[in-house]
């Protein structure tokens, strides 16, 4: 197997140039040889399908071609590689979470909730995007427009655009942290055969004792519902977030000092 059919997981970790020229269309074409039986659309749609029934580490050039019916070698023709490929899928992706078209709501607070929402759905449709190292980001089309779309209902905070930037990192930041407890649970159950009803059922008999000795009396004042599935941490922790960016904003606002961007006070 080639370094270019390799299981790489990190996006930006293949030739930056060509990942570029692809997703900004500014790679020559080929003009000779035989009428193309393939588009490079084609080849990247077909690689997240692949990664979404079977995981990111399913993915290989090799694989891909099976898929598709079609020779390993006449892959390159359109892309270099696996890390190539993989820039593009997440580009690809990307544009799922501000579909074309789709208004963003104006005030920021809509936003945020907006970009919340998005990306948590974003990540449940492909649970592999928590496998990929994205701590260098290849700026494609699709994740140009996602933070272009975003930038004017978020400076209606009064905030710095350094600022702006790290409310855009906080919100993603959170919802992947929530996104991976639920994938991992998921993948756990699948994985084990064993449901969580049963994992933690499994542990009841030794939980019990542990509150009936007396060594975790915090513990055992919890109320039966603690830990009860239909809670939605997810809206409440969203909630939680808002309020504190609009605590900020109103300080700000207050103090006068908008970072050199419009106030907020509209918004609230």
């Amino acid at each position: 197997m080639s370094s270019k059919d390799s299981a790489t997981t990190t996006s930006g970790s293949g030739d930056i140039r060509r990942s570029l020229d692809l997703l900004w269309g500014t790679g020559e074409r080929a003009t000779r040889g035989p009428k193309p039986a393939l588009t490079l659309d084609r080849i990247v749609e077909a690689a997240i399908e692949l990664a979404d029934r079977e995981g990111i580490a399913a993915v290989s050039m090799r694989r891909l071609s099976t898929e598709l019916g079609t020779g390993t070698m006449s892959l390159y023709r359109y892309v270099p590689g696996k890390a190539e490929l993989l820039d593009l899928m997440l580009d690809k992706v990307q544009g799922e979470a501000v579909p074309e078209g789709e208004a963003v709501p104006g005030t920021w607070r809509g936003c945020v909730e907006g970009m919340a929402r998005g990306h948590a759905a974003l990540y449940r449709a492909h649970p592999w995007l928590l496998k990929v190292n994205h701590g260098r980001t290849v700026l494609g089309p699709s994740a140009m427009r996602s933070f272009e779309v975003v930038i004017a209902p978020l400076r209606t905070m009064g905030l710095s655009d350094p600022e702006l930037l790290s409310v855009i990192l906080t919100v993603q930041n959170w919802v992947t942290g929530h996104i991976r407890m639920e994938v991992d649970t998921v993948e756990a159950t699948q994985e084990t055969g064993m449901s969580d009803e049963e994992f933690w059922g499994s542990q009841q008999p030794f939980l019990e004792r542990a509150m009936l000795s007396g060594d975790f009396p915090q513990m055992a004042s919890l109320s039966e519902d603690t830990f009860s599935y239909e809670y939605d941490h997810f809206e409440f922790g969203l909630r939680r977030l808002v309020d504190g960016f609009a605590a900020l904003v109103e300080e700000r606002a207050a103090s006068g000092d908008g970072g050199g961007r419009t106030s907020a006070c509209e918004d609230e």
